[in-house]
């Protein structure tokens, strides 16, 4: 019960406030439409946490986007799911959005290929979906952008990371890490030579 209640609190903190900055969550994201480009999306802060990213589209030519940050040598694990009802259900893989994933400089385009159809069910959400496609290598470090481009009228579920602890999303610049004061030091005093007078 605990378990269910934090997946529907993390669910109403994100679809409901991560524009006013930062957000803790567990699992849920939700794509908004303003959410065009990579670097106007989410940043999943740490990319091995589990989060189950949600991106709907009306037409075809839409773009929703995300970003997720990796240390050099972290697991990039993602999955491409539907849910397992109609429309999506009915639709062929050549009518769903496409997932485009773009890591930092000097690493190559990957485009996530749907070739597996395996049914898997949500017990948080009591939700039933199928895999359709899973990508993972090592990570190098630095921001991986998502970009997911529609091909119609679909919905889908980008699942990234593994971890299944509570993670953090942000919203605007990458966050940096604040620096600690440094101690401040009280210079002792400097002991003054006591001259005495010889007898």
């Amino acid at each position: 019960m605990r378990k269910l209640l934090t997946g529907v609190l993390a669910f109403s903190i994100i679809s409901s406030g991560i524009s006013s900055g930062v957000a803790h969550a567990h699992q849920p994201v939700v794509l908004l439409d303003s959410d065009k480009t990579a670097a106007a999306g989410p940043l999943l802060v740490d990319g091995t946490v589990s989060f189950a990213v949600r991106a709907s589209f009306s037409k075809a030519g839409q773009k929703k986007a995300f970003r997720a940050q990796f240390k050099d040598g972290d697991a990039l694990s993602v999955q491409y799911l539907i849910v397992d009802a109609k429309p999506e259900n009915s639709l062929r893989m050549t009518a769903l959005p496409s997932v485009v994933i773009t890591g930092p400089k000097g690493t190559k385009p990957v485009t996530i290929k749907l070739n597996e159809r395996t049914k898997f069910y949500e017990p948080y959400g009591g939700t039933n979906y199928l895999y359709l496609g899973r990508y993972s290598a090592p990570a190098v470090a630095g921001i991986y952008n998502f970009v997911i481009t529609a091909r119609g009228k679909a919905a889908i579920t980008i699942g990234v990371g593994e971890k299944e602890i509570p993670g953090e999303v942000a919203r605007g610049p990458v966050p940096m890490a604040t620096p600690k004061p440094a101690a401040s030091v009280t210079p002792s005093a400097t002991p003054t030579p006591i001259q005495t007078a010889a007898p």
